[in-house]
C-alpha cells in the first residue's frame, strides 16, 4: 500500500514546439534524405552541381556521399534547404 503522502509523478508536460505542429513550414518532418534525394530526381546530379557547386555534387555524386557532408556543413546545409524551397515554388508555379 502506498503512503498517502508520497507524490503520484505527473507525465512531463510536452515541449511547446512539439505541442504545436508547423503547418506551414513545408521542411516540417522531411529528412534530409528526401530532400537531397526529390533535388537530384528533379535537376538531375549535373544541375544540382552547377546550382550548388560542392563536391559532393559535382565529383562521384551520391545521397550517401551528400548527406554525410551536408550533415558536417551548415552553410551548405542551408542552401540545399533554400534550393529544395526554391523548387517546390516553381513546381507550384508549373502545376506539379
Amino acid at each position: 500500500m502506498q503512503d498517502e503522502l508520497t507524490p503520484v509523478p505527473t507525465p512531463p508536460e510536452p515541449a511547446p514546439a512539439a505541442r504545436s505542429a508547423q503547418p506551414r513550414n513545408p521542411l516540417h518532418g522531411l529528412t534530409l534524405e528526401t530532400i537531397v534525394t526529390q533535388l537530384s530526381d528533379f535537376y538531375g546530379w549535373d544541375d544540382l552541381g552547377q546550382r550548388i557547386p560542392v563536391r559532393c555534387f559535382t565529383h562521384e555524386p551520391s545521397v550517401g556521399s551528400s548527406l554525410r557532408f551536408l550533415r558536417k556543413t551548415p552553410w551548405a546545409r542551408d542552401k540545399v534547404e533554400s534550393l529544395y524551397l526554391f523548387m517546390l515554388r516553381d513546381q507550384k508555379r508549373q502545376g506539379f
